[in-house]
């Protein structure tokens, strides 16, 4: 677990007049979990940096107005065009109590393989993970082992994951079927594209001349009769 700390300050402002906070420099967000949700605001830098270290996943050590609050991210909104946070959705847990996460999946060990020996590439399907757990268990990234992948009929899956003490995945029906990564060979899959883009040029190419040839079919008909 990676517990970043961030200092808010609770805020009166809300609605569209919010604006006026990020032209501040300031960053408007919710405490949600407590018998009310809270309005915060905090430094723009700041919590862009403790967001981004902490994901969905780490929990994030609050300080509202001196009140220290235990706390994940659950939602970042952000400006589409300029792509900067808009609004923060914060939600207050306890260190005893197992809460939900949305964890990253790294997949390690590929440099050794055979099949990176043999100049194929692994793609990963899948990149994070719900897991559920008490805050001080949760990982910060859930490590899939790729050493032992030796060719293009190989891949990983959910079953191949390896949980940490006192982690669960969050979903109890999960497909342990689903992939998390494939092999691929590059240079095969180029020349399955070329060829593929040979036999739509050379199937474009017959079809214009079919059509063609049917233009000029009710011409030739015409020069016979006039014959």
């Amino acid at each position: 677990m990676s517990e970043d700390k961030l200092a808010l300050a609770k805020r009166e402002v809300s609605g569209k007049k919010v604006k006026t906070l990020r032209e501040q420099g300031l960053i408007p967000s919710v405490v949600f979990g407590g018998k009310e949700p809270i309005l915060t605001q905090s430094s723009y830098n700041e919590t862009e940096k403790a967001v981004r270290i902490a994901g969905y996943h780490s929990p994030i050590d609050l300080t509202i107005d001196g009140k220290k609050q235990l706390a994940l991210v659950k939602d970042v909104a952000f400006d589409p065009v300029k792509r900067k946070i808009l609004n923060i959705e914060f939600q207050a847990i306890s260190a005893n109590e197992v809460v939900e996460a949305t964890t990253p999946i790294k997949l390690v060990g590929f440099e050794t393989s055979d099949a990176n020996k043999a100049h194929l590439v692994l793609s990963q399907v899948l990149e994070e993970i719900d897991v559920k757990a008490k805050p001080a268990d949760l990982p910060e990234a859930i490590e899939v082992d790729a050493s032992k992948l030796a060719g293009i009929e190989d891949g990983l899956t959910v079953a191949d994951i390896v949980l940490p003490a006192g982690v669960e995945f969050a979903d109890k029906e999960l497909d342990k079927e689903l992939p998390i990564a494939n092999v691929y060979d590059p240079a095969a899959e180029a020349a399955e594209r070329e060829a593929q883009a040979e036999a739509d040029k050379a199937a474009e190419e017959a079809k214009a001349a079919e059509e063609a040839a049917a233009a000029a079919a009710p011409a030739a008909e015409g020069e016979e009769k006039a014959e």
